[in-house]
């Protein structure tokens, strides 16, 4: 009924703007699904939020990492994705074979990922869901949003809590002292490359021996 508006809250313009925006591309996606066999994990399916400091990697570069963390795992291991949501997507296109993964990420939008998906906000890096248990993932993939050292030092927190034991960093190559003060991890040769060329070098850093030297 019409007149029950009064009980609804009011949207800010921010919100509303948004929703129209999620709403829309949510119509364009249902039209692309019936036109081209629709894949709700490929990479489009959520497009980049440069205000969340969001830059999805390469194809190439998200299916490297995603094999990667596979061999890491295990059989049967458990793959957390923090902050790096287009590795998440590369691993879920491969259907869960013999592992299973997680995503924490800030962007609400990930939700439509169901329980896999844990809402994650660095500035309170050890405020994870009672379900999440301490050193319950064999890998842990992180890209910790912003490149300063306030970031990388809270998202590790959350990766220590996290692994139990391996750790897959991507950050800036600015960021190498930092990354082996908080994380022990060194600098790998394999170059990460996004599908919009940023302005800081980037690169991997591991604390195993991985396969990406």
């Amino acid at each position: 009924k019409m007149d029950d508006d009064d009980d609804i809250p009011q949207l800010s313009s921010h919100t509303l703007a948004a929703l129209q925006e999620f709403y829309l591309e949510q119509q364009q996606r249902e039209g692309m699904k019936t036109s081209q066999g629709f894949n709700q994990y490929s990479i489009g399916s959520i497009e980049e939020d440069w205000q969340l400091s969001q830059f999805w990697y390469s194809d190439e570069t998200a299916s490297c990492l995603a094999k990667e963390a596979v061999l890491a795992a295990g059989k049967g291991g458990r793959i957390a994705c923090v902050s790096a949501p287009s590795v998440y997507q590369k691993l879920k296109e491969q259907d869960g074979e013999g592992f299973s993964v997680c995503i924490l990420e800030y962007d609400r939008r990930f939700s439509v990922y169901g329980e896999e998906f844990i809402f994650y906000d660095y500035n309170h890096p050890l405020d994870l869901p009672e379900n999440v248990l301490p050193h319950s993932f064999d890998i842990v993939i992180a890209d910790p949003p912003y490149l300063s050292e306030e970031c990388l030092q809270k998202t590790a927190e959350t990766i220590k809590y996290l692994t139990k034991g391996k750790i897959l960093l991507c950050t800036g190559a600015v960021m190498e002292e930092q990354a082996a003060k908080h994380l022990d991890v060194k600098m790998c040769k394999f170059i990460p490359k996004h599908s919009r060329n940023l302005a800081n070098e980037f690169r991997c850093y591991v604390n195993y021996a991985s396969g990406l030297d």
